[in-house]
């Protein structure tokens, strides 16, 4: 035994040795090596910067984009007029991700939504529908393994009769498991072996055995039901539910994320389109001013070149410093400067209008957020008006439509409804396991498989097939955990995960009511403080007309004349900006009413289901009108359990709102106005151009817009109140600046009047 021992030991040596000799190396003696061995070219390649090799190219389309719009630009521009439903259209057509103007894409990508985010939801592999549904599909599953033992045995019993086993063996399984809906699994069992060894007590060389087994697992307790499988799956775990219903509750909470992205694009095109259609009215104004400014000063130069009474030189420098504090806001009204516009969340949920910016800043925002090309060389121009026509919304049905529709608060039902299916499926958890097993088996031997001689056992498929060998199983399993810890730290926290859920539900109704409220009272300011921007700058333009007689007459000094025409300038554009708060008021109140798609005319819908589901659907809804629905607005704190349970919830519909006046009142008060006010019906602002607007269909998971023909108007318009806007007679004001009709009105000039003006004398030098 020494020289046993003595190998042992220098075997164990040796092996420690080579164990040690990766060790030898340093991290010195590895970088000296390195560094001898192209030692410039591998450090430069380890310390490069890496780019992903993507497939998908950058589009042609943005490389070839031209050089912005700016004041440095000289070729004439080119206008495209636009409405707020083309923009809409567009918006909605390249909607492939929801943009908004929050400015977060290129620092937080991840957190955008897109039209792919339901499908990905739908098709999760671990917690969509499809895999909770696998769970219980039929599976098969099958095994084959041959050996070759060769072995000494010490006891001659285990041998069959010899010490010296030589075998040939052969095991072939085959399995079919089915798990069904309340949680029984069955199975379908097949095990044939074949088994050649020099055993002498053997009856043949060579035997095969096939046995045919069906068994079924019931749970009686814990485990058990349609619908705690439905809620939490097979096999789960406490606190860990990903059942088809909790599946489908994530995908319609993913559906709810979607209308959130497309009613904020909505938003943000419509803010986009007034921010552009204000930078026009802005720039309008401006120009007036400038070029009444550029009158006033060729006037007071005229006099001080002939050195006439009020043509001092102070007068003459206040006059051209006021043209050119008018030229400075001209240039940045037109180019604008990258500041925040109007956005959702700046203020309201829908957005509080900033006014900032100038045409071609919010053009290319407006660009930006509909898809269009940052430039293609023309400058859109907004076709459509903002409506001066008062609004009145019925309060007590608007709160209840907004408690209904208002996706938000879908979706905190779907997480309230998600959280009492946790709670039914955790208390199943406090019942003990406790499962039947049955079994049954037919077995079959012989000493060929199949096809064998007459004699007995000469075939096993004979032997199996003539059921002669059956055996059968009956018994339970009782699995207690004592104290129950885990379960009822389960029902705990899904109540207590219930009972935040339903909080946050009732604070987020506050929270839109709140908000609702802000919104329809912003809608009263906004037509007062029209109806008053208007006759303020019917006020003003009468004011510069009567200063500029009287300082023609020499009744009056620059002074006055210079006051009176900067505040013309800024009571118009108080009054555009006023026309344009209220149109967002507008769209404000149909966002906080949760109404916003169906005023713009956008259906959202669900790609088509299989066609078993039409087939399922009236049978299924047969029997789920015999339990009735669950109304989560009258009682949001009701308990569910059984089959009630796996009930969606369903709103209560909400009548609509009573129309404050019929089509053919509206159309007879028109024409008094018009009467009246002695007007041409241009200038009456249409309804229907107003509220009404085309319909748009939107697949939520191909992410196809398609167009539907019809209006859908959502508010009635009060047209009494509108004699106060649009009364005013024609006489009262002044030849110029232009008359007040903000209807009328087109929106924008020619842009090239922003050339720097001709001195007011030839050869004069105005620095």
């Amino acid at each position: 035994m020494n020289w046993k021992q003595d190998a042992r030991r220098r075997i164990v040596v040796i092996g420690a040795i080579v164990a040690l000799l990766p060790g030898c190396n340093t991290r010195e003696n590895l970088q000296s090596r390195f560094s001898s061995i192209h030692n410039a070219g591998w450090r430069a390649t380890a310390t490069t910067i890496e780019y992903a090799d993507v497939r998908t190219p950058t589009s042609d389309d943005l490389l070839s984009t031209p050089a912005p719009l700016s004041l440095a630009s000289v070729e004439p521009m080119n206008f495209r007029d636009l409405s707020l439903e083309e923009a809409m259209r567009i918006a909605l057509a390249n909607a492939k991700v929801l943009r908004d103007l929050g400015g977060q894409m290129l620092r937080s990508p991840q957190a955008y939504s897109s039209v792919y985010n339901p499908a990905i939801q739908e098709t999760d592999p671990r917690f969509g529908p499809e895999a909770a549904l696998s769970a219980f599909d039929t599976s098969f599953a099958s095994s084959a393994f041959f050996e070759k033992n060769d072995r000494a045995l010490n006891n001659q019993f285990f041998g069959g009769g010899t010490r010296l086993l030589q075998q040939d063996a052969y095991v072939f399984q085959n399995q079919l498991t089915k798990r069904t809906a309340d949680g029984t699994q069955l199975s379908v069992r097949n095990f044939t072996d074949y088994d050649a060894n020099n055993a002498p007590g053997n009856l043949f060389p060579s035997a095969w055995n096939s046995n045919i087994e069906t068994e079924f697992r019931h749970p009686l307790l814990q485990g058990a039901g349609v619908d705690f499988n439905r809620i939490a799956g097979p096999g789960a775990t406490p606190g860990v539910y990903n059942g088809v219903l909790i599946a489908r509750m994530n995908t319609d909470v993913s559906l709810a994320e979607l209308e959130t992205g497309v009613r904020g694009l909505l938003s943000e095109t419509e803010n986009a389109y007034w921010d552009l259609y204000y930078a026009y009215r802005d720039l309008d104004a401006k120009l007036v001013a400038r070029n009444t400014g550029l009158e006033t000063w060729r006037k007071v130069r005229s006099l001080y070149d002939t050195g006439r009474r009020g043509g001092e030189a102070e007068k003459e420098a206040q006059a051209r410093e006021q043209f050119f504090r008018f030229e400075e806001e001209v240039q940045n009204a037109l180019a604008g400067t990258p500041l925040d516009g109007t956005r959702m969340n700046n203020g309201s949920s829908g957005g509080t209008f900033r006014g900032n910016g100038g045409v071609q800043v919010c053009e290319r925002r407006l660009r930006l957020l509909i898809g269009l090309p940052i430039g293609d060389g023309e400058l859109l121009r907004p076709l459509d008006e903002p409506t001066t026509v008062p609004v009145k919304f019925d309060w007590q049905p608007l709160v209840a439509e907004s408690l209904a529709r208002r996706v938000e608060l879908r979706r905190q039902r779907w997480i309230v409804k998600r959280r009492e299916l946790e709670l039914v499926a955790s208390r199943n958890f406090l019942l003990p396991q406790l499962d039947t097993i049955g079994r049954y088996r037919w077995r079959g031997f012989g000493d060929d498989l199949a096809g064998g001689p007459p004699i007995p056992f000469g075939s096993a498929l004979d032997t199996l097939f003539g059921g002669k060998f059956q055996e059968w199983q009956l018994g339970a399993e009782l699995n207690v955990p004592l104290g129950f810890r885990r379960g009822h730290a389960a029902v705990k926290s899904a109540q207590w995960q219930l009972s935040r859920e339903r909080a946050l539900l009732h604070e987020m109704e506050r929270q839109v009511v709140h908000d609702l409220s802000t919104a329809a009272a912003e809608v009263d300011r906004t037509q007062f403080v029209v109806q008053t921007t208007l006759n303020r700058r019917t006020a003003a333009f009468q004011q510069v007309m009567a200063t500029q007689a009287a300082f023609d007459a020499d009744q009056a000094t620059l002074d006055y004349l210079l006051e009176a025409q900067r505040m013309a300038a800024d009571a118009d554009i108080r009054f555009h900006r006023a026309r344009v708060e209220h149109a967002i008021s507008l769209k404000n109140v149909q966002f906080e009413a949760g109404t916003l798609l169906q005023y713009n005319g956008v259906d959202m819908a669900e790609g088509p289901w299989a066609e078993k589901a039409y087939l399922d659907a009236p049978r299924n809804s047969r029997s789920l009108l015999k339990v009735g629905p669950i109304n989560y607005i009258l009682s949001p704190g009701r308990k569910v359990t059984g089959s009630q349970a796996m009930l969606l919830p369903v709103l209560e519909e909400v009548p609509a709102a009573k129309p404050v006046v019929q089509p053919a009142q509206y159309e007879e008060s028109v024409a008094n106005v018009q009467q009246a006010a002695n007007v041409e019906p241009s200038a009456v602002p249409e309804p229907a151009k107003s509220v009404g607007r085309p319909t748009v269909a939107a697949s939520a998971v191909s992410g196809e817009w398609k167009h539907i023909t019809g209006p859908a108007p959502s508010v009635q318009l009060e047209p009494a109140a509108e004699q106060a806007i649009v009364a005013l007679p024609p006489t009262t004001a002044p030849a110029s600046p232009p008359p007040a009709a903000p209807v009328t009105l087109r929106v924008g000039t020619p842009l090239l009047e922003l050339t720097p003006p001709a001195a007011p004398t030839e050869g004069d030098n105005l620095h």
